[in-house]
């Protein structure tokens, strides 16, 4: 199973996330849950990093990815980051609504 952690703080803004676990929804390389958590997340991070020029503290390897999201020192910057991370979010709780044997989302504080 992939669990999913978002981690928000207090003003409910996400300040980190992780991922680990493998969906066991199919054999490696041709798991669809796996690949679109993948797609979804690592996704997300190239974006903030592409498009916000901010780097996330990302640890990736088989079976992990966590990201913390330093803030920017700018106000506008920081909301582009939020609506990225938001953006995932969302598209994650498609994949768990349709899979959720196999991806659990849990948020809590940071």
């Amino acid at each position: 199973m992939i669990k999913i952690t978002i981690f928000r703080g207090p003003d409910d803004r996400i300040k980190r996330f992780s991922v680990t676990g493998h969906a066991m929804y199919a054999d490696p390389g041709k798991d669809i849950v796996c690949a679109g958590v993948s797609a979804v997340t690592v996704g997300a991070v190239n974006a903030i990093e592409k498009l916000t020029g901010v780097v996330p503290e990302a640890e990736m390897k088989s079976g992990l990815l966590s990201a913390s999201l330093p803030e920017s020192g700018d106000a506008v910057r920081d909301e582009q980051i939020q609506l990225l991370l938001a953006g995932m979010v969302v598209s994650l709780e498609s994949i768990a609504d349709e899979y959720g044997k196999f991806v659990k989302i849990k948020h809590t504080l940071a």
